[in-house]
């Protein structure tokens, strides 16, 4: 009698929101006022393991049900599929979601739907790495470099790089491997902290964070600029006055200007010594990005929260745009589109600085770094993961920080699941949180109404 085979049973989603807004954390010049979300996804499986695949996408509030509506559409690719054979080649999956004819014309691969199979497709990953017992940055570490080829599209890519050419990085990253994963795991990554720069916070606050932040051990910090010149230039003296000269201050637009504005509010701030200019224009703009970088060096341009896709990366990387690649865990078609995007910046030579300024994205993008380091680029040079420390107690395998550096995860998975607890408490809107709120916030409307 032949052995009954596993197969994923259910795909679950939850509408997740903190109330970030209420303290403007997160807030910066184009989201003044964001509520961290998540749109969760849940991979369930009748395997006797009892091992679940999580995966989420980071949105700031309104529309995360929207982005909760794409997870669920998804659902007729995913449930039965035979669990061994998922986690054997998740590419299997990422290439039939990203390959379905209808889900491509809402994009092509980009926005809402992109977005979601980005989160299914992590759950995937997550999934895999658990049943393998490992992290997911040492599955794909000690991955062979032919399967680990075997998981990118190479569509659209090949002007740029070629799976020859992939093959070859990955064979060459493998050389000293060990003795890296080792230094990792003794040291961790090298992060920075956008924690004390965001726009809303006052002087003070920000004086506070940033002493807090180089007496923790970071030696970048990013500040938030793009509303008023006067209070950009202000607040950077700020912070330039309290880190000292030794500490790196980055700097994000969050593509609040045009590319003149850019340029002139960039070299405007110049005084403050600058490391990078974040998002100075649109994420769409590859040949925007090339002019500002051209014109405000010696500052670097970095950008990627909000990059599309790999074809776009390919762009910014050809055009010589940018001087540094920020990937997000969350925003692309997860790790198999994210190992496209490490590949190309690794044969530019262009280093690598996520984005984890969200719900989440921390525990994630940690992975895909440890990844580049260990088997891939090989180096941390001029290389930190963004840091923020909200809302990490919500995860159940959460970051931790020692000294600036991230300390490399050990628990099997991508990181990803949330605490039960805090689903229930914060799922919009009928979570525990949320209904006290709404109904406090009726409250007090009829008793304004009462004294009118």
């Amino acid at each position: 009698m032949s052995a009954i085979r596993a197969r994923i049973t259910a795909l679950d989603t939850h509408d997740v929101r903190f109330p970030t807004s209420r303290e403007l954390d997160g807030s910066d010049a184009m989201n003044p006022d964001p509520d961290y979300s998540a749109a969760d996804a849940v991979l369930r499986t009748d395997a006797a393991d009892g091992h679940e695949g999580h995966g989420f996408t980071f949105t700031i509030g309104r529309g995360n049900d929207v982005q909760v509506a794409a997870i669920d559409a998804l659902r007729g690719h995913v449930v039965g599929r035979s669990v061994d054979e998922l986690c054997a080649d998740p590419g299997t999956l990422y290439r039939d979601l990203t390959g379905d004819s209808q889900l491509r014309w809402l994009g092509p691969e980009k926005g809402v739907m992109h977005m979601a199979i980005g989160a299914v497709v992590n759950a995937a990953w997550d999934l895999a790495a658990k049943r393998a017992g490992r992290p997911l940055w040492r599955l794909l570490a000690d991955a062979e470099p032919e399967w680990l080829v075997g998981q990118v599209d190479f569509r659209y890519l090949t002007d740029a790089l070629t799976p020859d050419e992939a093959l070859d990085l990955l064979r060459r990253g493998k050389e000293g491997a060990a003795e890296r994963t080792a230094r990792l795991l003794e040291r961790g990554y090298p992060a920075y902290t956008t924690s004390p720069g965001w726009l809303g916070y006052d002087d003070e606050k920000l004086s506070r964070l940033a002493a807090r932040a180089v007496a923790d051990g970071f030696t970048q910090i990013k500040l938030k600029v793009g509303a008023d010149p006067e209070d950009d230039l202000r607040r950077c003296r700020v912070a330039r006055s309290v880190v000292g000269p030794g500490v790196r201050i980055a700097l994000d637009a969050n593509q609040r200007w045009d590319v003149g504005e850019a340029i002139d509010r960039t070299r405007a701030l110049a005084e403050c010594d600058p490391y990078w200019i974040e998002e100075p224009t649109s994420p769409d703009d590859t040949l925007g990005h090339a002019a500002i970088r051209r014109a405000v060096a010696p500052v670097k341009v970095a950008t990627g929260e909000h990059v599309h896709n790999r074809i776009v990366f390919k762009q910014l990387l050809l055009a010589g745009a940018v001087d540094i690649v920020q990937i997000d865990a969350a925003r692309v078609a997860g790790v198999n589109e994210n190992l496209a995007i490490l590949l190309l910046a690794a044969k530019a030579g262009v280093p690598v600085c996520p984005h984890a300024g969200g719900v989440g994205l921390c525990e994630l993008v940690q992975h895909l770094s440890m990844f580049d380091y260990v088997a891939l680029s090989g180096t941390t040079e001029d290389r930190v993961i963004e840091y923020v420390d909200h809302l990490h107690d919500h995860f159940l395998d959460p970051v931790v920080i020692r000294a600036g550096h991230y300390t490399a995860p050990t628990a099997p998975g991508f990181s990803a699941a949330m605490r039960p607890e805090s689903i229930a408490r914060h799922t919009y809107p009928g979570g525990t949180y949320w209904a006290a709120d709404a109904d406090r916030t009726r409250k007090e409307a009829a008793w304004a109404t009462s004294r009118a």
